[in-house]
C-alpha cells in the first residue's frame, strides 16, 4: 500500500500531518506536482515532479496507483478515477470518497460548475479549519490502523 499526494492543492499542513504519518508507519508517500515542493528528507517520503498542464499530475497518479492505494486529493473526478481502479480516495478535510458517494459529489459538482458558468458567484470553500485538520488526522489514522502492513 502507498500513498499518493495530489500535491498541487494540498495544503502545508495536511503535508505536515502526512510527512509524520510517514515515518511513523513506514507506509511510503508520492507527492505528485507540477512545480518544485521541498520535502523532509525520509526514506518514506519522494516527490515527483511532472509537467506543467491541466490535470497532468492526476493522470500521473491514476497510471501509477495501485488497487489499494490511498489518494489525497480534493478533486473530485480524480477521486473518482481513483476509486474505478480500486484505490481509497481522502481528501484534506478528511472526508472520505467511497463508491457510495462519489457519484453525488461529482454531480454537485458539475451543478455548481454550471453555475458558475452561468454567472453566479458561488463563493469558494471555506479555509481549512483546526476541525479539518483534525478530521484528516483521524480518517488518516483510521486508514493506515486498518489497511497498511508492516
Amino acid at each position: 500500500m502507498k500513498i499518493w499526494v495530489d500535491a498541487d492543492a494540498c495544503p502545508a499542513v495536511i503535508k505536515e500531518i502526512l510527512f509524520r504519518a510517514a515515518d511513523r508507519t513506514e507506509v511510503p508517500i508520492t507527492l505528485v506536482a507540477n512545480h518544485v515542493l521541498h520535502i523532509p528528507l525520509s526514506r518514506f517520503i519522494t516527490f515527483l515532479q511532472v509537467l506543467a498542464g491541466f490535470d497532468v499530475a492526476d493522470a500521473e497518479i491514476v497510471k501509477r496507483l495501485a488497487a489499494g492505494d490511498l489518494v489525497i486529493t480534493g478533486d473530485i473526478p480524480l477521486a473518482s478515477e481513483v476509486i474505478d481502479k480500486g484505490a481509497h480516495a481522502l481528501n484534506p478535510r478528511g472526508e472520505r470518497y467511497t463508491a457510495e458517494n462519489i457519484k453525488a459529489r461529482l454531480n454537485m459538482r458539475d451543478f455548481m460548475d454550471t453555475l458558475r458558468a452561468s454567472g453566479i458567484n458561488s463563493g469558494g470553500p471555506p479555509a481549512l479549519s483546526k476541525s479539518d485538520r483534525q478530521s484528516f488526522a483521524n480518517e488518516l489514522d483510521k486508514f493506515l490502523t486498518r489497511f497498511a502492513t508492516n
